[in-house]
């Protein structure tokens, strides 16, 4: 209670004040960002869901390893707390556009007419109406994922066309997580594949269907996706693509 050696006075008190004043305000306005966020992040799963349930049986476990391989690959690139972190809560709605595909496309399990494929892939397209004009960050960058997350890094994917660096880093991110947890799953139109045999896919598609700089960073991240593939929970789950 001694400011260099003399009592504090009334003047050193108002200014105490103003301190905790500001400090209390700070600490209220972290909290309610956070459950703003915590809010978006719930509305982010359950829409996903919606999507999922129409889909695949292993919804729920699908969900969590696309958010969770995409959050180890998004570290092991080295991008920032915060962007992994948004990358991770956004990446569930990748498939959101499948809410406007036919369930005569969207169930078949033999392959798909060339019509068929079209109108399946025109789920990017639909996920990006459907998301694009929110106006939470964390819905227009799952705007961006569902759009770009088919696209190619060689330029032949869909819907856009892009190549290389023009297509959003966090699709190139989540592209290489979405199809490591589609090889490593049962489907009824194929085995599922051990971690080894998806991740030797990854590794060779690098530069032709996925970003180099990402399988590198898919590379370093070995340990921990190879934890969260054992985690995953069932393989087999017999269903639609």
């Amino acid at each position: 209670n001694k400011r260099r050696g003399l009592d504090f006075d009334a003047e050193d008190e108002g200014l105490l004040q103003i301190l905790t004043s500001l400090a209390a305000a700070a600490v209220e306005s972290a909290r309610l960002y956070e459950e703003l966020r915590d809010s978006h992040v719930e509305t982010i799963q359950r829409l996903a869901r919606t999507a999922e349930y129409r889909d695949a049986k292993d919804t729920a476990a699908h969900l969590r390893s696309i958010g969770r391989y995409s959050r180890i690959i998004a570290r092991g690139f080295g991008l920032p707390d915060g962007e992994v972190e948004s990358i991770e809560c956004a990446s569930p709605l990748h498939d959101i556009g499948k809410v406007g595909i036919r369930d005569a496309v969207l169930l078949k399990t033999g392959p798909l007419t060339a019509a068929e494929t079209s109108e399946m892939r025109r789920h990017t397209s639909f996920g990006w109406e459907i998301l694009s004009e929110a106006k939470s960050p964390l819905l227009r960058l799952a705007a961006e994922i569902a759009l770009a997350h088919h696209e190619r890094f060689d330029g032949r994917g869909y819907p856009r066309g892009l190549k290389g660096g023009k297509i959003p880093l966090a699709a190139r991110i989540v592209a290489v997580a979405d199809v490591f947890d589609a090889l490593t799953v049962e489907r009824a139109y194929k085995r599922a594949w051990s971690f080894e045999e998806s991740a030797r896919y990854i590794f060779k598609e690098r530069g032709r269907q996925f970003d180099p700089k990402v399988v590198a960073a898919f590379r370093r991240a070995l340990g921990p996706l190879r934890q969260a593939w054992k985690e995953r929970g069932p393989r087999a789950a017999p269903g639609p693509r």
